[in-house]
């Protein structure tokens, strides 16, 4: 994420040049342990906060950590938030499945109140489809992509499909890496049976992604940039920062302004020219100012 906050850092110096940045980015897991180790103003984060984060902060600082969504991630660029796609091998005929189905699929607990679904009959699928078992394929059940498929998917239950097949990011002689959404594909497109969770930024010809709904009898969302862009994607996931407040006491002002800005018109263009973040929708963006707006500060004053 260094490449959008130097440039959000710059043009905010064009308002306050007497404002220093010092940028310590370290990967979205440092972030919080920055804030409450007194280390660090803001805390960039290419997700949301874990509960263990949020119980560390607070047993630590003696109140919850703060913040505000400031970017919605990415539609395909990997690691930069991406959304997570479903994907079926291209022979497989769905074409839409709902939040509940996928929790059916991939879960074993299924707080949304729906039940085991392990065959391809269970779906609706007929013919030689049906007794044939359903393969999931997906990332380590501790990486962040996993934890908030989990979270949005299976609201938050830790009892997963026990025959999931994991990956995680590889790396080979010389150093080279090889991302664990492009081996999830990989193995996809040689099972004819399989579903997988994934990065659209891998997608071959051999695999297909599959529309979400979020419930049954509403409309299928394909993901796309667009739909990951203005929210309506149920499996975007977004970016945010957060910060200190104590409460009864004011934010620190050159954090309130800057996150002030970066919620602005101005900040969120910013987003647009880094170009692999996408930009709030202008109701989200509102939303999150007036959040922020509800944390009493003092006013800084502008120098142009």
């Amino acid at each position: 994420m260094r490449s959008l906050m130097r440039l959000w850092e710059e043009e905010f110096h064009n308002y306050q040049p007497n404002v220093r940045f010092e940028d310590h980015l370290n990967g979205t897991v440092s972030a919080i342990g920055g804030l409450y180790g007194r280390a660090a103003d803001l805390a960039l984060m290419g997700r949301e906060i874990w509960p263990t984060e949020q119980l560390a902060f607070q047993q630590t600082i003696g109140f919850p950590a703060s913040g505000v969504k400031v970017a919605m991630g990415s539609f395909d660029v990997p690691t930069k938030a991406d959304a997570l796609v479903v994907f079926v091998h291209r022979d497989n005929p769905l074409s839409c499945l709902t939040l509940e189905q996928l929790d059916g699929i991939f879960g074993s607990q299924h707080l949304r109140g729906g039940r085991n679904l392990r065959k391809w009959r269970d779906l609706g699928l007929g013919g030689t489809w049906a007794a044939q078992a359903i393969h999931p394929y997906g990332y380590r059940v501790d990486n962040a992509a996993a934890i908030f498929f989990r979270n949005r998917v299976m609201k938050g239950s830790l009892l997963w499909n026990p025959t999931l097949r994991q990956f995680g990011n590889r790396t080979g002689p010389g150093g080279h890496r090889t991302d664990s959404g492009r081996q999830i594909l990989d193995a996809l497109a040689g099972d004819r049976y399989g579903i997988a969770i994934s990065n659209p930024h891998y997608a071959g010809q051999q695999v297909k992604a599959v529309s979400v709904s979020e419930d049954r009898g509403k409309g299928c969302v394909p993901a796309t940039r667009s739909n990951v862009q203005n929210g309506s994607y149920p499996l975007a996931r977004a970016v945010y920062i957060f910060f200190v407040h104590q409460p009864d006491h004011d934010v620190a002002p050159p954090v309130a302004e800057f996150l002030r800005y970066v919620l602005s018109a101005q900040g969120q263009e910013a987003v647009a020219r880094e170009g692999a973040y996408l930009t709030l929708p202008v109701t989200v963006a509102a939303r999150q100012s007036k959040i922020l707006a509800s944390f009493p500060s003092r006013p800084l004053t502008l120098h142009r």
